[in-house]
């Protein structure tokens, strides 16, 4: 350190030119450019800058040099990257909901490697409409008379609302003024689509009175919201929906069902409380049915929208139909998806049914082979009894017997913590102190991964 230096710490960190012509950057500048490394090196400066106002002894030229060649990697390190998903969650949203079958993936794949006819018609040779390429399987599957893709499930909601009730009134049980994660409320999407919000009947019991009181000249649809995310008990009450479609034909008025979740299979067959599924809603007369894409269905994030083919004409032409619309991979994606159902192999093919349906036996056979498979390792480490959840916003207060591998004791959250910095990074839960790891969502094609990382974190 220089005698100026000694006077002024600030006047030790080095500067821009001096860290630029280092041999360190000198692979970054080819890469990303000379703006991009100078401005890593200004961020490097202020850190150390940060670190002599704090008090501490200024950084050394080395120090500030790896700061800012840390920082350079970073940008070309991408920030979303596979996970091991151990923590027994099937739908878990953090962790992108459902993994996808080979079969989506490769539909995926293909879509976006080349070209597609994606808005083209291959028969008149003229322009054509993207959102006819899943209708069929849709339509087959549901009952329904048309079907229409959108980003996501709020999405579909949203603009159902918009282009069937904007500036008309919609009435819905108080019970059902659902919030799902991130915030979005049924109160708020239905003001953001222009629509008028009308409550009936009580947060526990609401009665086809209720509606039928309701009804005026301003009344522009009735809607059912699935409480897809969270049970009410007790002394409860809710008119069935096709009571609700009943009454909404009889005043010419169109049903509206939010699903959420929904499902195109029974979830009792997984030994899970019967779920509604779509057919039933259509079925019972709703008009307009939503429901997400990758949640219970198992597919790529989506938002679908099936129902009466006169209102699915005017969503589809509807302004915010273009704004809402999903890319080609993805209507690959749903495609192949729905090709699982209709060849009646979802529950062998789906991965998020192939959990769902997995048997505490065979879960545990897996965390068996699991520990045996980390030997002498594994001192600490045992087989115990527990609960898998859905999630994803779905079967609410819903589980499945599993069987956990159960870390040794310790401080468990610097354990769980060295599992999510390694690569791939392991996500389990923490329970009675100890680290606890669900093979039901661990994919097969992990568990090398998997025991790789265990026996590294155990020795």
């Amino acid at each position: 350190m220089t005698p100026q230096s000694l006077d002024n710490p600030y006047r030790s960190v080095p500067g821009v030119d001096a860290l630029l012509n280092s041999p360190q950057l000198s692979e970054h500048l080819g890469l990303l450019g000379q703006d991009t490394v100078v401005d890593a090196i200004r961020s490097a400066q202020d850190w150390a800058r940060a670190a002599i106002a704090s008090g501490s002894p200024p950084p050394s030229d080395d120090m500030v040099l790896d700061h800012a060649t840390r920082a350079l990697a970073t940008l070309l390190h991408p920030t979303l990257e596979p996970v091991i998903n151990a923590t027994g969650v099937v739908l878990h949203t953090n962790l992108g909901r459902a993994p996808l079958s080979a079969a989506v993936r490769q539909a995926m794949h293909a879509a976006a490697e080349t070209y597609s006819n994606l808005e083209f018609d291959l028969d008149s040779g003229r322009r054509g409409s993207r959102y006819v390429h899943a209708e069929d399987l849709l339509c087959h599957l549901t009952g329904a008379e048309a079907a229409l893709l959108v980003n996501n499930n709020a999405g579909a909601v949203l603009l159902t609302l918009a282009a069937l009730a904007a500036g008309q009134e919609v009435i819905i049980s108080r019970g059902q003024l659902v919030e799902i994660g991130g915030g979005f409320r049924i109160p708020e999407v239905m003001a953001q689509s222009g629509a008028h919000l009308v409550e009936v009947g009580t947060s526990n019991r609401t009665y086809l009175r209720d509606y039928a009181r309701a009804i005026s000249e301003n009344t522009g649809a009735l809607m059912r919201v699935h409480t897809s995310n969270y049970a009410v008990s007790g002394f409860v009450h809710q008119p069935s929906l096709s009571e609700l479609a009943a009454m909404a034909h009889d005043q010419d008025l169109p049903l509206l069902d939010d699903l959420g979740s929904g499902t195109l299979l029974d979830t009792a067959m997984a030994g899970l409380k019967h779920e509604p599924t779509v057919q039933e809603s259509i079925a019972a007369g709703a008009d307009i049915v939503t429901f997400s894409g990758d949640k219970l269905l198992g597919g790529p994030q989506a938002g679908i929208i099936v129902g009466r083919a006169d209102l699915l004409d005017v969503i589809r032409h509807w302004p915010l139909t273009r704004a809402l619309r999903v890319d080609k991979t993805t209507i690959a994606g749903i495609q192949a998806n729905l090709g699982h159902y209709m060849r009646r192999e979802a529950i062998d093919k789906v991965p998020v049914w192939q959990m769902m349906t997995a048997t505490a036996h065979e879960i545990g056979s897996r965390a068996q082979a699991l520990l045996d498979a980390l030997g002498a390792v594994a001192r600490g480490c045992e087989l115990v009894e527990g609960r898998s959840k859905v999630g994803g916003g779905s079967l609410p207060e819903q589980s499945l017997p599993t069987v956990l591998l159960a870390l040794p004791s310790g401080d468990a959250s610097a354990m769980a913590a060295r599992l999510r910095e390694g690569k791939p990074p392991v996500i389990g839960r923490i329970a009675d102190g100890r680290v606890l790891l669900d093979t039901r969502t661990v994919l097969p094609a992990q568990e090398p991964a998997l025991l790789s990382r265990l026996s590294d974190l155990l020795l």
